[in-house]
């Protein structure tokens, strides 16, 4: 009754936990379903942002309550890339420090640098440009020590654009260049593209036109759409720059081609609206400089309105500009004044140095009273940031010194390490050389042992043998002798007592019983006498048949004596071996002794049994191990197996070889001996 309740308990907990489980797991597909949708609704740009923003937040609400896994962090980095083109800049920045923290739990190392350089991104768009390139320079180290080009070549770019922000002209410059050093390959398409364009924005900024336009040029030839997608604008963007260039040199009318061209791209307006106003403002301003005032001053206000819908203050600033120098060439002061100074305003609050200086001359131009007011205040912000871009510029220098000694320390760690890497290598494999010779030579002198007493071995049944070959000319010679004397003796002195008892039969009974009885008696003196000599004859067998069988238990002792493996022997007493020629008994040893050496080289065997058996007008013998076995199907005979076949067929047998891989091995040597004949003349 206990064990029915035992069932019924373990049933009711297997189902139970079998319901928890499929309950987990169908929360977990939910949750993974919900956790798809919300981060496909946060980037769904026909969406408000403020509802984007929502979904961004239940998407991050889920990714929290999963483990800290590979999957996780990749899910967090999409949850703040929803949180940064919302432009919510501070659930971004949250997002970014809660991956960081995973990662480093983790000892992720790809996924700690990606989060430096998304911090770096984000105090970047905060203008705080020492925080950005702090986080920029941590990203760099673990790039440079993970060999990961790719990615190094990116976060030097952005230190480029960082510092081509800051108006580190130079040292923008020397970054873009080291960050061409790691990269190559089609598979970059898109980093060569962004080295080239700021090289062609940092030599306009640097009035070297002729590099500006080639560096331009260059990231303009270098668009792939396979690599580089339609939906960047990359073609329309390099457009834009080029017609920049020519329009600081003042040829306006270059520049509207080049403006009128990138409008002309496909799906701008959708894809890229930014780009969209900003060529708008350039166009327009193209057009005023060549006098052309189709389309002016609407294509100005067209251009601020966009960019108010786009929340792009610093693209307002400079369309004003644009446009109190418009209205200031049609002498329409008051409009230009009020331009002017809701440029400078705003430019101010952007704290957009160069745009004040830009507003400050443009107000000094148009305001003849109060030039000299907006000349010293211009001189003094010009002072300033001038000043401020030489801090920027030497604190640069300063990490990329740092970093310059960082690689330099790694460099001479990576000697150091490949220097013990060679040591140790060569320790290494001069112990394996000395292992090897030792263990060779240990061979060898194992060998050499084995063949020394294999020799003593030979040389001892060699000496037996030709014991026995004295002792069979010997026997032979005693059969001679103990013929001769039945013959002489034996037969001579039966041939007596016979005739003599032929004569009682004519005399009479009286006189012949005494004789009678000493007739008798002599006949049992010669049986005697035969008995004798047949005992002898017995002895002399014996010792014959033990002979074989000592030799062979002495191979057997040294097998013993020799190697791990348990020996199993046995004789059949039915075998005649006073039958067996010294032919077949010194190639039957040959094939033991063979076969020994087979089981102590290959068979790595734990017993093997070696056994004598008697069939009729056969000798069986049978050596088997329980070693690892071979295919013998497929296996060609090897010298031991080859030797073993001649020496069967030397003795007119057979050989059957019985192995299966993992079960042993068995060998089987029929021998043909002719018993009966041999027993027939044994009888008389």
């Amino acid at each position: 009754m206990k064990k029915n309740y035992s069932i019924l308990f373990f049933s009711i907990l297997f189902f139970f936990s079998c319901t928890k489980k499929t309950h987990t797991n169908e929360n977990d597909s939910a949750l993974n379903r919900n956790l798809k949708t919300y981060l496909s609704l946060a980037q769904d740009d026909k969406l408000p942002l403020e509802y984007k923003i929502d979904y961004s937040k239940k998407a991050l609400g889920i990714v929290m309550d999963q483990n800290n896994d590979s999957l996780n962090r990749a899910n967090l980095f999409k949850v703040a890339n929803r949180f940064y083109n919302a432009n919510d800049l501070e659930s971004f920045k949250k997002t970014v420090w809660i991956v960081l923290d995973r990662s480093q739990q983790s000892k992720d190392s790809i996924y700690i640098a990606k989060a430096y350089t998304y911090l770096g991104d984000y105090y970047s768009d905060k203008a705080l440009s020492d925080s950005a390139f702090v986080y920029y320079f941590k990203a760099e180290k673990i790039y440079f020590r993970l060999d990961s080009n790719s990615n190094l070549a990116k976060i030097r770019l952005s230190k480029a654009y960082l510092q081509f922000a800051e108006g580190d002209y130079l040292g923008s410059e020397k970054a873009v260049f080291n960050a061409l050093k790691v990269v190559g390959g089609k598979n970059n398409n898109e980093i060569v593209y962004e080295a080239y364009n700021l090289l062609g924005a940092i030599y306009n900024q640097l009035e070297e036109y002729n590099k500006s336009l080639e560096f331009h040029n260059k990231a303009l030839m270098s668009i792939d759409d396979r690599f580089i997608p339609v939906e960047f604008q990359s073609r329309a963007t390099s457009l834009n720059n080029i017609g920049y260039v020519y329009n600081n040199i003042k040829n306006y009318q270059k520049a509207k081609t080049y403006y009128e061209s990138a409008l002309k791209e496909k799906n701008l307006k959708e894809d890229k609206p930014s780009l969209y106003a900003t060529l708008i403002d350039n166009l327009a301003y193209a057009k005023f400089k060549l006098s052309d005032k189709k389309g002016l001053p609407d294509m100005f206000y067209e251009s601020i309105k966009f960019r108010d819908s786009l929340k792009l203050p610093g693209g307002v600033v400079s369309i004003k500009l644009h446009l109190s120098e418009f209205y200031a060439y049609n002498k329409d002061t008051v409009k230009a004044m009020e331009f002017s100074l809701e440029s400078l305003h705003e430019s101010k609050k952007l704290k957009s140095s160069r745009n004040v200086l830009s507003s400050l001359k443009q107000l000094a131009t148009i305001d003849p009273k109060n030039a000299s007011v907006y000349s010293e205040e211009y001189i003094r912000i010009n002072d300033s940031l001038q000043k401020g871009e030489r801090q920027m510029g030497d604190k640069f220098t300063r990490i990329e010194y740092e970093t310059s000694e960082i690689k330099d320390q790694n460099s001479n760690l990576q000697e150091k390490n490949k220097t013990l890497i060679y040591v140790f290598s060569i320790c290494t494999l001069i112990g394996l050389f000395f292992y090897v010779y030792k263990t060779q030579q240990a061979k060898n002198r194992e060998l050499l042992f084995k063949q020394q007493q294999q020799v003593a071995n030979e040389d001892i049944y060699n000496l037996m043998i030709s014991q026995q070959n004295d002792i069979e000319h010997t026997r032979i010679k005693e059969k001679k002798r103990v013929a001769q004397e039945l013959h002489d003796g034996v037969l001579g002195r039966m041939f007596g007592v016979r005739i003599s008892l032929d004569s009682l039969d004519k005399i009479d009974e009286a006189e012949a019983a005494p004789k009678r009885k000493k007739y008798l008696t002599e006949l049992k003196h010669i049986e005697e006498d035969i008995r004798e000599i047949s005992h002898d004859l017995n002895r002399e067998k014996t010792e014959l048949i033990n002979n074989f069988v000592a030799i062979l238990n002495k191979l057997f002792e040294n097998q013993q004596n020799t190697y791990e493996s348990k020996l199993v022997t046995y004789f059949d007493p039915h075998i005649k071996w006073d039958l067996v020629s010294n032919a077949i008994k010194i190639n039957l040893y040959r094939i033991v002794q063979e076969a020994l050496q087979n089981c102590n080289k290959y068979a790595d065997a734990n017993t093997i049994t070696v056994e004598f058996k008697s069939e009729i007008d056969y000798l069986l013998l049978s050596i088997a191990d329980d070693g690892v076995g071979f295919n013998a199907k497929r296996t060609k005979n090897g010298i031991g197996l080859h030797n073993i076949e001649y020496r069967a067929a030397e003795c007119n047998g057979t050989v059957s070889i019985k192995s299966v891989k993992g079960q042993g091995t068995l060998v089987i040597i029929k021998v043909p001996i002719d018993q009966k004949i041999n027993l027939q003349n044994n009888d008389k």
